[in-house]
């Protein structure tokens, strides 16, 4: 083990599941309380989004699982996963297996934005399904895989089907969206290892044939095409680095389940590299949140579409998420081809994203960065402190380094 991989391990327990630990669970009323500043000092709502409750479940499950090699509280972290779990199964889980797309701390769920229901995401459902195939590894005769598999496979109904309500990013009319089969592998592949459910890998399968067929070119993968091939706007040009590289591992660790391209690690590596270099302010360091098809900032012709506004908005902003999901893309694919280039990706990444995000010991990271790296007062996707993405990264590098 390298001094490198060291400290994934100690920032991963003393820091990021510390910080979390000690601020997240709601041990009046079960779930996960997410609603903090950037700087994770100040509890701003109690308000209870589904889609992180799910991640929550989750991620404490996972921990639960290696609780002794990491030396925390396993027992802590179970009842957290099923306390989670059962508080979204009871207060979130709709009629119809959709999912309220927010609660109150008590449970109650209210209409995010009032008039158009309780229901606004497929998002949200899917990570509810994440979080009881999660809780299912850990309590495998309670049912959560069940719930967990017949979520999955509704919500992949409603996506081939489409629309489908996807905030706090809807796709505009005549698009489709990588982020829609990207969550269906990621989600899909969880619930067939909880499951062993043929069913889910299913679902892989055909999440990777709509990437294949519809956003696969060479070694690119756009965000969002337009049904009709144009390729000069803005919404077709743009793309999403940190999307890219997460899905790479997403299909790498998926790739058992389905045949064609996408299950090829070379290939994966391939795509992966061209995300970076696209992706990577060479005047700052750190990824950039989205780019222009050849880099840099987002071209084309545009519309009106809220979307679209949010693209040029936020180009040049340097999130959390895109970095902890590279550290692992590169350092899984890397070691699965050989590739030297993404070896030396890594230290880069690792180099920018330990100096920029981290705040410090016992504490999470300042998640939310402008173009130079200083903290951002803004809301990204939903206004939380995401419990998943920094923690999830480093518990699967500590596991691929241990």
């Amino acid at each position: 083990m390298t001094g490198s991989d060291a400290w994934v391990g100690s920032h991963l327990v003393s820091d990021v599941l510390g910080w979390w630990a000690a601020n997240g669970p709601d041990e009046a009323h079960g779930g996960v309380l997410t609603c903090w500043n950037n700087h994770g000092t100040e509890l701003v709502a109690t308000d209870k989004y589904t889609w992180s409750q799910g991640r929550w479940a989750w991620l404490t499950a996972q921990v639960a699982a290696n609780a002794d090699a990491l030396g925390v509280d396993g027992a802590a972290y179970r009842r957290w996963s099923r306390e989670t779990s059962a508080f979204v199964r009871e207060h979130a889980v709709l009629s119809d297996q959709r999912t309220a797309f927010v609660t109150t701390r008590t449970g109650e769920p209210f209409e995010p934005v009032p008039g158009r229901g309780l229901h606004t995401s497929i998002f949200a459902d899917l990570f509810a399904a994440l979080g009881f195939a999660g809780t299912a590894q850990l309590e495998p005769d309670e049912g959560w895989g069940d719930l967990a598999l017949t979520i999955l496979e509704r919500s992949a109904e409603a996506i081939w089907s489409g629309p489908v309500r996807s905030d706090p990013y809807p796709v505009p009319g005549g698009h489709r969206s990588l982020a829609l089969p990207m969550i269906l592998t990621g989600v899909g592949q969880q619930v067939h290892a909880a499951t062993g459910a043929e069913a889910a890998a299913q679902v892989v399968r055909a999440a990777a044939d709509e990437l294949t067929d519809h956003f696969l070119t060479g070694d690119d993968l756009p965000e969002m095409p337009p049904d009709d091939g144009t390729t000069d706007t803005l919404l077709a040009r743009h793309r999403t680095p940190g999307h890219i590289v997460e899905l790479a591992w997403f299909l790498a660790r998926a790739r058992h389940l389905f045949d064609g391209p996408l299950a090829d690690p070379d290939r994966l590596a391939r795509i992966s590299l061209r995300a970076l270099d696209i992706g990577w302010d060479s005047e700052h360091g750190g990824l950039l949140r989205f780019v222009d098809a050849e880099g840099g900032q987002p071209t084309g012709t545009g519309s009106d579409s809220p979307y679209e506004a949010m693209v040029q908005s936020t180009w040049d902003t340097k999130l959390w998420w895109p970095h902890a999901e590279a550290l692992y893309t590169v350092r899984l694919l890397s070691d699965l081809t050989g590739n030297t280039d993404l070896a030396q990706w890594y230290q880069r990444l690792e180099d920018y994203t330990r100096a920029t995000f981290p705040a410090g010991p016992g504490a999470e990271w300042v998640q939310i960065r402008d173009r130079s790296g200083a903290p951002l007062a803004e809301t990204v996707a939903l206004p939380v402190k995401d419990p998943f993405h920094i923690a999830r990264a480093l518990l699967l590098l500590w596991e691929h380094t241990k």
